[in-house]
């Protein structure tokens, strides 16, 4: 227990200088073999004195929602993957930005569940219901602790190790092209500037990055749903009016200079008796373009410690309250759209259109939040909430018009801005990401590029894992 000093231990300083270089040596060797995903199997790589090169069948950019679900699928079905992603876990906004909701996952009319597949595997890995479950007590329910999900993630991806490799913090930073084909996507990390040579790409990075950088159509509104930053405060007695109390807070706070824009909010008692997690903050910003993206991320701190203190000062319940998280990232609602091989319409989701090469279903209400303050709302109806049937998302959604053999799933999928609302959501983007992980291992094991592929075949390669539509 006691501290020692580096002379006190023994040994000459060359004989210490002698242990700490086959320490060295050694501990590289062991680190190597013990890395996640082992060269040999998952990926091949080469290296120069310039760049590090690697080759892999399936590349997954971004390990979100969407990429986490492509990803474990397009590994399960044998495929030599490698995922990609900027943050030093998985996980996306549920764990990047703290939203715990499994959005998407059931019908709200009747809370049947109507995605399954990965997206059920993971809720139920959570505690929160049985595998084979057909209801769930909530139509949006929530995962008892963000930082265990982030745990079952990683047990999960390195389940496939011998498939499967994983890159966190790294960055997707560029596309190579020859005709309509990716040939290369640069990554940089601590190894530099990489260079992948994958076979099929699935974009998930949310913005379509990929895929605008390859040169495929995608649309953006000039302006796009709001930012927000989730947080959580410690120290807090619950009140019978303290939802009514923040509220009143945060109104005279915004009149009195200290808060420019909010939303709710929403306080509640998701993961402790004394604790509260907040969602509320309001930042209108470009999430496409860095510099607008860094100042959303400072005033979305700014403006969660300006909530806090206001609640401190007047609400009831909070006189002992400290601040104790805000999460890593501000959260993007909305940002580039892909214009693929069919536009999901929000003609499509309101009649609730079947299509044969249906690959998830969706159920989510249409989500939009404006770039101003709502009180007592996320949204601004109107004139009221516009709720769809469960309806069916197409394979074709996730293809783009140009690029052979590339996918994109997630929030940045082939939809208009309307249906965009809906699709958005976390147990969504899963599925969508399980169907793409699966129509891109299909395209390697038949040599064709997933536009050559039979949606119908992907439909039905997902029904017999358990996974696809569940509309009706």
């Amino acid at each position: 227990g006691r501290k020692t000093s580096a002379g006190s231990r023994g040994g000459t300083l060359t004989e210490l200088r002698e242990s700490r270089r086959q320490f060295i040596q050694t501990a590289g060797a062991v680190g190597t073999v013990a890395a996640f995903g082992s060269a040999e199997k998952a990926i091949a790589e080469s290296h120069s004195q310039d760049s590090r090169i690697l080759q892999t069948d399936v590349l997954v950019c971004g390990g979100g929602c969407a990429g986490t679900a492509a990803a474990l699928s397009a590994a399960r079905r044998g495929a030599r993957t490698l995922l990609v992603e900027k943050a030093p876990f998985a996980g996306g906004i549920i764990t990047c930005v703290g939203l715990p909701y499994f959005d998407g996952i059931a019908n709200i009319r009747d809370n049947r569940i109507v995605v399954r597949g990965i997206a059920l595997e993971l809720l139920s890995k959570s505690g929160v219901c049985a595998p084979d479950a057909k209801t769930v007590a909530k139509h949006n329910p929530t995962i008892p602790n963000t930082f265990e999900f982030k745990l079952l993630l990683d047990r999960l991806l390195m389940e496939q190790k011998q498939s499967l490799s994983v890159l966190f913090n790294s960055f997707i930073c560029g596309v190579e092209t020859s005709g309509e084909r990716i040939t290369a996507v640069k990554v940089a990390n601590k190894d530099g500037l990489v260079t992948v040579r994958p076979k099929v790409v699935i974009d998930c990075t949310g913005d379509a990055d990929v895929a605008a950088w390859a040169g495929a159509p995608f649309e953006q509104n000039a302006e796009v749903q709001p930012l927000t930053l989730h947080f959580r405060v410690g120290g807090v007695k619950k009140h019978p009016a303290i939802t009514q109390n923040c509220r009143a807070a945060l109104a005279a706070a915004q009149q009195r200079g200290e808060l420019p824009h909010y939303y709710g909010p929403g306080v509640m008692f998701l993961f402790g008796e004394n604790e509260v997690y907040i969602h509320g903050v309001r930042v209108p910003a470009d999430p496409t373009n860095a510099a607008d993206l860094s100042r959303a991320e400072m005033q979305g701190r700014a403006d969660a410690h300006a909530m806090f203190r206001a609640w401190k000062q007047d609400v009831p319940g909070f006189e002992q309250a400290y601040f104790l998280e805000a999460y890593p990232w501000i959260g993007v609602r909305e940002s580039r759209r892909l214009i693929g091989m069919h536009v999901l319409s929000e003609e499509d989701l309101m009649s609730s259109r079947r299509f044969d090469d249906a690959i998830a279903t969706g159920c989510w209400y249409l989500d939009l939040h404006p770039n101003k303050t709502t009180v007592g709302s996320a949204n601004d109806f109107k004139p009221e909430k516009v709720q769809p049937n469960p309806y069916d998302i197409p394979y074709r959604s996730l293809l783009t018009q140009k690029v052979q053999n590339l996918l994109v799933a997630g929030r940045c999928h082939s939809a208009t801005r309307g249906a965009h609302a809906s699709t958005r959501v976390t147990v969504t983007a899963m599925a969508m990401g399980e169907a793409a992980g699966t129509a891109a291992a299909m395209s390697v094991a038949e040599k064709r590029s997933p536009l050559e592929l039979n949606g119908v075949k992907v439909r039905e390669t997902l029904s017999a894992q358990n996974a696809g539509p569940f509309t009706d």
